[in-house]
């Protein structure tokens, strides 16, 4: 038994000599690694991996073993130099440190609304995040296209969160780590569920968005999901007004008769189908719904003062819907 540990001393001494850092080599800059909630031992490590912390992950993997991680490993967001030393990876990844700062994104908010809360909270530039948004790396990882009738961006993938950050941390680093953790709960159900609806991921998102930025009572997200589903498969135009709020790129009080003529892509009042992209953030409340509505029929709503939504099948009933709403004041 002696023998045994003094060879796993000398062993784990050996790799971590292997681990020893090349501080001759330029690559000290930090970089910013995310480990998903739930992540194996083995995806952490190809993730450090191929964010240039590990040049050696299988020595390493066995380094980390000995060193008890994998039954330790704690998810967050990490800053860590190029090639770190083993010792203080294993040590930091067990102890879960170094993530300083909170930022909170709340569901439904539209990409320039999340640089201005990250110029608030983060003191970032907004354009900087903008821009960020849309460069091709991002695009690609979410198996986005360079090219559409708009110019294309991570909408509706910076997935609404509380988010603990490093200090300091750059436009192109936050993106990432939102679009990884959209990806992150992204689960192999919802992806085994586009080929039952016939749909792609970003048009299940773009709806998504839709019915995020509709819902007010998170049970109603099932039913109002079922509403655009079935316009969509009889062809109706959806009349969403809040992608008309999109088109217009800033809030209003009331959708009213004029803004349903703003000329763009998103209006979808004067255009059938969904629009080309999501029109906000949507959370996992709203993702769920527009992957499993509900069995329902219905093909309006309306809502009510206290934000719970009236559902009907023909406009008559529709019509009657408003009015009543109307006659108790809404």
């Amino acid at each position: 038994m002696r023998v045994a540990r003094r060879a796993a001393v000398i062993l784990t001494a050996w790799l971590a000599g292997c681990g020893a850092p090349d501080r001759g080599s330029g690559t000290a800059d930090s970089v910013l690694v995310v480990i998903p909630r739930g992540a194996s031992f083995e995806a952490a490590v190809d993730t450090l991996a191929a964010r240039g912390v590990l040049r050696h992950p299988g020595p390493f993997k066995l380094f980390a073993r000995l060193r008890g991680l994998p039954g330790s490993l704690k998810s967050g967001v990490y800053a860590f130099p190029r090639d770190e030393e083993w010792g203080r990876l294993v040590t930091t990844l067990a102890r879960g440190r170094g993530a300083e700062v909170r930022f909170t994104v709340p569901e439904g908010l539209m990409l320039v609304e999340v640089a201005e809360l990250a110029r608030r909270q983060l003191s970032l530039a907004a354009e900087s995040v903008l821009a960020a948004a849309r460069e091709p790396e991002r695009l690609a990882e979410l198996g986005l296209t360079t090219t559409s009738p708009v110019p294309p961006s991570v909408e509706g993938y910076l997935f609404p969160s509380t988010y603990v950050l490093p200090v300091g941390i750059g436009a192109t680093d936050l993106v990432r780590v939102m679009t990884q953790t959209f990806t992150g709960h992204w689960s192999p159900e919802w992806q085994a569920r586009l080929d039952t609806l016939g749909m792609t991921r970003h048009q299940v998102v773009t709806l998504a968005s839709i019915v995020q930025a509709e819902m007010r009572y998170q049970p109603d997200a099932p039913f109002i999901a079922a509403v655009y589903h079935n316009r969509l498969r009889r062809g109706m135009a959806l009349q969403a007004d809040p992608t008309v709020i999109y088109a217009l790129q800033r809030r209003v009080g009331r959708v009213l008769e004029r803004h349903l003529q703003i000329r763009s892509p998103y209006n979808t009042y004067l255009h059938p189908g969904l629009p080309p992209g999501p029109i906000s953030q949507p959370g996992r409340a709203a993702l769920e719904a527009a992957l499993f509505p509900a069995p329902v029929p219905f093909l309006y709503f309306v809502a009510r003062p206290d934000g719970k939504h009236v559902f009907s099948v023909t406009y008559a009933e529709h019509q009657a819907a408003i009015r009543q709403i109307r006659r108790i004041g809404g």
